[in-house]
């Protein structure tokens, strides 16, 4: 289906039901022209540089932060500021005073606006998919479903915000006139992660902005550029730029600063679940000067983790475990990195799983013959490549080992069978394409397994036993289930998203409650 068909327009007064917005084919050969188009078009401004941009003005610093291609280490993407502590706090200094005219924008203009980012990103869904691309590492199908998803993200929480504007009744107590509204909170500082820079950074950073909050984006030290596009289609969508900052740096220089500052009234963060941890003791402090307890909206990591039943579609469950382990390199924190497989057929699952992984292909994101790009810096690949080592010390190596392409940050999917529950690569997120495949005795020792986590973030289970389905409804333990299919790709509005346990706050992005962490509800009886 071509994604960029025109569709009606939502307006705030007339929005039209929400509905995902469709993948483009890239197998049309109209469409693979206007994706080369775009790259090209991208390519040629690669090399610039960026401001920050504070309070409206933009500013440069000594420091500068370069963004590479994972895919070819030696291009630079774009140069960007590194900000100072003292930048920092002024950002949220500004932030705050521009808050109080900036909460004052009647619902439907915030709105109108949000839904003008969605059509502006649609407009230009190749040139962000090629963004993602030449910044991210992405293949054309992983950036095209998360562009896709930026979009959603917008028209999803436009829509959702206009009903918060109008919630429903309270109970009218004799003589009183009783109402909820929702308030925005102030002050949001958004931390968005490097795997999913443009979705994940639109949703976090769009919710805060249409709930009438003003915003201190840090974006990730490897994926600056995206947010500076981004933050770029904002103001050109009406967004005042006194109610976004872009401020880019460290964690350790910025970062902290911004989450620990009296004024930040909210940090939505997505990324490890160390930062995270950190995020959530550094705003848990109140300082004498703070005057509320800072709400803390994590999304951490996950130990993903596919049952496949004795009962089952076992190609099906072959297929849906290689794609949720080695799509984006196994760098979604939604990925399978464990498949449990119940004994009756796990040898032939093992076969056929290993011949699977075995047909992908990896190569260069931009060629779209390739199934799998490059991991996303070169510390992330020393990482997993220790861990790969690891791995041979405590499994069966069945895929992997084989030699890539050179000059950029590449890792060939890699697979270890018969691993114990105890083994570092069952229990450690690695955060790249390696999958562990470990036997279940039975279905109880199986969802003891999937259970075996620190985590719980996604899980799905293949089986054709309706007594076992219902189990794992009720004893799979984690925020998204997924039952006969992969566990990655959860959809806006149909999937809301977020984990339990380490797995974050579970903040269900995506659905209706998520429009709630960036309001708070003020409570209001008139005497008549």
């Amino acid at each position: 289906m071509e994604s960029n068909m025109a569709s009606p327009a939502s307006t705030a007064l007339n929005p039209v039901p929400f509905v995902n917005e469709p993948y483009t084919d890239f197998k049309l050969p109209e469409n693979r022209a206007a994706m080369e188009a775009a790259l090209a078009k991208v390519r040629a401004q690669l090399g610039r540089e960026y401001d920050l941009l504070i309070n409206g003005e933009r500013l440069r610093t000594d420091a500068k932060l370069l963004s590479t291609n994972p895919a070819n280490s030696s291009e630079v993407i774009g140069i960007h500021q590194k900000a100072t502590a003292e930048l920092a706090a002024r950002a949220i200094d500004t932030a705050y005073a521009n808050f109080k005219t900036w909460s004052k924008t009647p619902v439907e203009s915030r709105v109108e606006m949000i839904f003008k980012v969605a059509s502006l990103i649609r407009e230009r869904k190749f040139e962000f998919n090629a963004w993602l691309g030449v910044e991210a590492g992405k293949t054309w199908p992983e950036a095209e479903a998360e562009t896709a998803e930026a979009i959603d993200f917008c028209e999803y929480y436009g829509r959702e915000m206009l009903r918060m504007s109008n919630p429903p009744a309270m109970v009218q107590l004799p003589g009183e006139h009783d109402q909820m509204r929702y308030l925005p909170l102030g002050v949001g500082v958004v931390i968005p992660p490097w795997n999913f820079p443009l979705a994940i950074l639109a949703g976090m950073t769009c919710a805060a902005l249409v709930a009438g909050n003003t915003v201190v984006l840090k974006p990730s030290s490897e994926t600056p550029t995206i947010g500076a596009v981004l933050v770029e289609t904002l103001l050109e969508a009406g967004f005042p730029a006194t109610c976004i900052n872009f401020v880019p740096g460290s964690g350790a220089a910025v970062g902290d600063i911004l989450v620990a500052h009296p004024k930040t009234r909210f940090v939505s963060f997505t990324g490890s679940r160390d930062v995270g941890l950190h995020i959530n003791e550094l705003a848990a402090k109140t300082p004498k000067e703070q005057i509320w307890i800072k709400r803390v909206v994590a999304e951490m990591g996950g130990k993903d983790s596919i049952l496949v039943d004795a009962e089952c579609d076992l190609a099906a469950a072959v297929e849906g475990v290689a794609v949720s382990a080695f799509g984006y390199s196994g760098q979604k924190c939604s990925a399978c990195s464990r498949a449990i497989v119940h004994a009756d057929v796990y040898d032939e699952f093992v076969e056929r799983l290993q011949a699977r992984v075995a047909t992908i292909t990896v190569g260069s994101p931009e060629d779209p013959s390739n199934y799998m790009g490059p991991v996303i810096s070169a510390s992330a690949r020393k990482t997993i490549l220790e861990y790969i080592e690891i791995g041979k010390q405590e499994g069966r190596l069945l895929n992997g080992g084989t030699p890539v392409p050179e000059g950029g940050q590449f890792v060939a999917p890699t697979v270890y069978a018969d691993l114990e529950s105890s083994a570092r690569i069952f229990q450690e997120e690695i955060f790249g394409p390696v999958l562990a495949v470990t036997k279940a005795r039975d279905f109880d020792h199986a969802l003891d397994l999937v259970n075996d986590s620190v985590y719980g973030l996604t899980g799905a289970i293949y089986s054709t036993n309706p007594e076992h389905l219902e189990r794992a409804r009720n004893e799979f333990f984690v925020g998204n289930l997924y039952l006969n299919r992969k566990c990655t790709g959860a959809m806006v509005g149909a999937h809301p998203f977020g984990g339990f346990n380490m797995s974050g706050t579970d903040s269900k992005a995506g659905g209706p409650d998520y429009m709630l962490l960036f309001l708070q509800a003020k409570s209001i009886a008139e005497k008549l």
